[in-house]
């Protein structure tokens, strides 16, 4: 078996790694090649207010059969000097069961979570594109916004936070794209925005169906569970709305409250992965909202750890033990 330590993750995948093994994962899904399992994820006892869960999935052509164990720790980053994402990804000989390897789950998550909304943006957001807007500053949200500014030539970066003393971590990356950065109001955003990515662990919306102007996407990145919300359930309603997974979107992600009220359809969420093949026109206009509810399956997970074990083996950087 082949371990692959977080401290290695950095120097064995790039961020197009991660948007090119995500494209081609979702685009695996649409066409029935690859199968994502039931997510399980639960609360944890005690005073940490954890979730633990594990997502996993197979993709019988390319070969990735395993699970992504990790959770929400929202304490760690205060208590502990540590992310308050963790997780280890697994993988399995599909043909025999035997494990392949064991990877570091955090920086990947990271690296996956902003490649999906990279890709959204990239198949789904005007070509016009000149100012992004980032709702959340959490640890997550420079990945986001790197991954973002490939995808559009942006002019601007517009953010808001709950907590607004934590912007600084958004002007410093826009500083280092070469982008100027302007704290702004909701209000503000949802008008200025062409693009925008919510990156938080809301279960209350943030964005309102007022905010937001015609012809904006929306990609809805943020931690998926039973009660996330950072939307206006009205807001999906006036949205064509993609997503990665729609038994995932419907359950646990953006669209389970538009969708428990009657506002929308299981039919009306339309996978990715149907734009990706051709199979769906995706954004028809430029007044059109096109939003994206990423709610991270386990498949994108085992797609950029495979990437990261191929590369481990050219460079000589895994581990080899014998299991």
């Amino acid at each position: 078996m082949i371990i692959v330590p977080e401290a290695a993750i950095a120097d064995l995948v790039t961020p197009e790694d991660a948007f090119a093994a995500v494209e081609a994962v979702f685009a695996a899904m649409s066409r029935g090649e690859a199968r994502n399992f039931p997510v399980v994820r639960e609360a944890l006892p005690g005073p940490e207010e954890a979730l633990y869960g594990f997502k996993g999935g197979v993709d019988a052509v390319g070969g990735a059969l395993g699970l992504k164990a990790g959770g929400y720790w929202p304490h760690n980053l205060e208590r502990r000097d540590l992310i308050n994402h963790q997780s280890t990804v697994f993988l399995f000989n599909p043909e025999t069961g035997k494990p392949t390897a064991m990877v570091g789950g955090n920086l990947l998550t990271a690296l996956r979570t902003a490649a999906a909304s990279a890709v959204s943006i990239a198949h789904l957001a005007r070509k016009d594109a000149k100012v992004l807007g980032m709702i959340g500053a959490g640890h997550q949200s420079v990945f986001q916004m790197r991954a973002a500014v490939k995808q559009r030539a942006f002019e601007k970066v517009v953010g808001w936070n709950y907590h607004p003393e934590m912007l600084s971590r958004l002007a410093d990356c826009a500083a280092e794209l070469g982008l100027p950065f302007e704290e702004v109001s909701l209000d503000d955003l949802g008008a200025r925005a062409d693009v925008i990515i919510s990156i938080t662990s809301s279960t209350a919306p943030s964005l309102m169906d007022a905010h937001v102007a015609p012809g904006t996407h929306i990609a809805c990145m943020g931690t998926d569970t039973k009660g996330k919300q950072e939307v206006e359930a009205r807001l999906l309603a006036r949205a064509t709305v993609f997503t990665d997974e729609v038994a995932q979107s419907i359950s646990i992600g953006e669209a389970q409250h538009a969708v428990g009220q009657g506002l929308i359809a299981e039919g009306d969420v339309v996978e990715l992965g149907k734009v990706i093949n051709g199979d769906h026109p995706g954004r028809s206009g430029d007044d059109e909202i096109t939003l994206f509810d990423g709610t991270g399956v386990g498949l994108q997970d085992l797609a950029v750890a495979s990437a990261v074990v191929a590369r481990a083996k050219e460079t000589g950087a895994a581990i080899e033990v014998d299991f």
